[in-house]
């Protein structure tokens, strides 16, 4: 299927490694010129390998996503010098500390996690928001999680952060709907990829514990894989997908316990 997006210009932030590196792939198989972010030169130098055999314009730049609306700024300045307006914003880059109790965990770790899943995300909807308004198309995926649609996970703070990015793709989705922009979540569930946090439990628990965690939450037997985010990222991105709006879609293998 054509996705109509070739030559269109994306933002993908965290594209060297799991989620991000899936969307990015995907994307420019499209023949999507990409620029994505990493905090990694090893990273840039691997991804930039893989991109040079497309026919698309692309950039790697090592900056670290935070909540600072001068370096989001500027992160955003650099991708319109070297590839043009952003049509394509994909919010990846997320992270978990802290617990499962809110009331025995640091709000430290809640500022940490909410500054990362929510506020730096919220401020780049916004930025790239604008060119999108002007150029009458855009559109923007967050990745979410399944944690952020029900109860649930090992960090209370992962959690409400997620929530809250959920909701905020709805509004936004809401006021930009008569305006050529999209607004759609992603809402993956236990993914394993290189480097990530489920390899890492899978290398380094006991196989029993690892074993006993996928018979009570995984129903189809294995933890997922990036491509299907990927891919579900393209289509978001498409022009088929132009009445898909305020949507949250979970990848997650049924891993989800939530009717809605």
């Amino acid at each position: 299927m054509d996705l109509g997006i070739k030559g269109k210009n994306a933002l993908i932030t965290g594209g060297t490694r799991g989620l991000g590196l899936a969307s990015l792939k995907s994307l420019s198989n499209e023949g999507v010129n990409v620029a994505y972010c990493s905090r990694s030169d090893d990273g840039i130098v691997e991804t930039n390998n893989l991109l040079k055999t497309k026919n698309i314009k692309y950039l790697g730049i090592k900056h670290e996503i935070k909540n600072d609306l001068d370096s989001l700024n500027h992160l955003v300045e650099k991708v319109e010098e070297n590839i043009g307006s952003i049509d394509i914003l994909v919010n990846n880059v997320g992270g978990s500390l802290g617990s499962d109790s809110l009331l025995k965990d640091d709000l430290e770790n809640y500022e940490k996690v909410f500054n990362i899943n929510f506020w730096a995300s919220l401020k780049l909807m916004k930025i790239v928001s604008e060119k999108m308004i002007t150029n009458k198309w855009g559109r923007i995926i967050n990745i979410s999680s399944i944690f952020g649609r029900e109860y649930g996970g090992k960090s209370s703070s992962y959690m409400s952060s997620k929530a809250s990015l959920i909701a905020a793709t709805k509004h936004m989705a809401i006021e930009t709907a008569k305006l050529g922009i999209t607004v759609n979540s992603i809402a993956p569930g236990s993914i394993k990829h290189d480097g990530g946090s489920w390899e890492k439990f899978v290398n380094n628990s006991p196989k029993e514990e690892v074993q006993d965690f996928i018979e009570e939450n995984l129903p189809m037997g294995d933890f997922g894989s990036p491509e299907p985010v990927g891919e579900m990222v393209a289509f978001l991105s498409s022009l088929q997908a132009f009445t898909i709006t305020g949507a949250c879609i979970n990848i997650d293998a049924g891993q989800g316990r939530s009717l809605f």
